[in-house]
């Protein structure tokens, strides 16, 4: 048996989530069993027990999708995984004591690298250097302005810029956040509720603007950020996190010549075979440099886990929240 974290009807993780025991699955033939070390929640994971994101898992299922453990137990047709291998794997289940899952979506953990550590990076930044490099094509110099610069996916992208070459601009929610930003190594960083966007992006930039912007809110950062955009500029659209919307002015795209460009990650790693590991490899290449290393907010044990979750939704953690079902 094990315990597990178990969503049986949608609606708000305080709300639904409920530790429950289970019994511990058994691999499939082209599966292994992993004992599960760390997870790393993120805002998605809320928006799914709510029934608002885009892939919807079937009733009753346990949330966690980053996932970094210790294969148990391999299936009759697995070859390429041996018992005792440490794995990170972007899948589900993850919020359990173990998991099973398809023996050809795993990843090698470099040595260097914690289980918390893999537990933060393939959502974060893999979906970092697929827009950064795959999408945007930042070059050294440039400049990128980043919105919820202190989150997860933003604080992601701050390393990612610095680590590329760029001039890192970060927008946060409170003087604590900004500081995070800067910790990250921002080159400048902004309070949002106490700055007009517009004026200080300008200012910062002698009035050019910013040639490449990470946008995960949407909203009223959308309707503001874009008015930052340099001649030839990126608008790289992550995701919605404000929970509006917001539309794109075609008038304004065509006069500023800058480009609004669709971030899927998740599409386009299953319309690439060889994405993922081109990505893990990506991100393990950048992470034994030291130039970028996931900030974690918090590490608790599994009984802990809708509490995280709360906390994310409502704001109130910087970087990752790491959950330890074995504790």
């Amino acid at each position: 048996m094990m315990r597990a974290w178990q969503v049986s009807e949608l609606g708000e993780p305080a709300e639904v989530l409920n530790l429950v025991e289970l019994a511990t699955p058994s691999p499939r033939p082209d599966q292994v069993l992993i004992q599960v070390e760390s997870v790393g929640l993120n805002f998605p994971d809320g928006l799914q027990i709510r029934g608002g994101y885009q892939v919807q898992a079937r009733l009753p299922f346990t949330p966690g999708s980053e996932i970094s453990g210790t294969v148990v137990e391999i299936g009759a047709e697995v070859e390429d995984w041996l018992p005792g291998a440490r794995v990170v794997w972007m899948g589900s289940g993850g919020l359990a004591q173990f998991v099973t899952a398809p023996a050809k979506e795993l990843f090698p953990i470099p040595d260097a690298m914690t289980f918390d550590q893999a537990a933060c990076l393939p959502y974060n930044y893999g979906t970092g250097v697929y827009a950064i490099e795959n999408r945007a094509n930042l070059q050294s110099g440039e400049t990128m302005l980043v919105t919820a610069a202190a989150g997860g996916v933003g604080s992601a992208a701050v390393q990612l810029g610095k680590a590329l070459g760029a001039n890192v601009i970060g927008l946060a929610g409170g003087p604590d956040k900004v500081a995070t930003v800067f910790e990250l190594g921002a080159d400048a960083a902004f309070d949002y509720r106490e700055v007009d966007i517009v004026d200080a992006v300008r200012a910062t930039t002698d009035g050019r603007g910013v040639d490449v912007c990470y946008e995960a809110v949407s909203g009223d950062t959308f309707d503001q950020v874009r008015r930052c955009m340099a001649w030839d500029g990126r608008l790289l659209i992550i995701g919605f996190t404000s929970g509006r919307i917001a539309d794109a002015p075609t008038n304004h795209i065509l006069l500023k010549n800058y480009s609004v460009v669709g971030v899927h990650w998740g599409a386009y790693l299953s319309r690439s075979p060889e994405a993922p590991r081109q990505n893990w490899e990506r991100i393990c290449e950048l992470f034994q440099t030291g130039m970028i290393d996931p900030l974690v907010s918090s590490v608790r044990p599994l009984a802990q886990a809708r509490q995280g979750l709360v906390d994310i939704g409502s704001r109130k953690t910087v970087g990752k929240v790491v959950i330890r079902p074995q504790d």
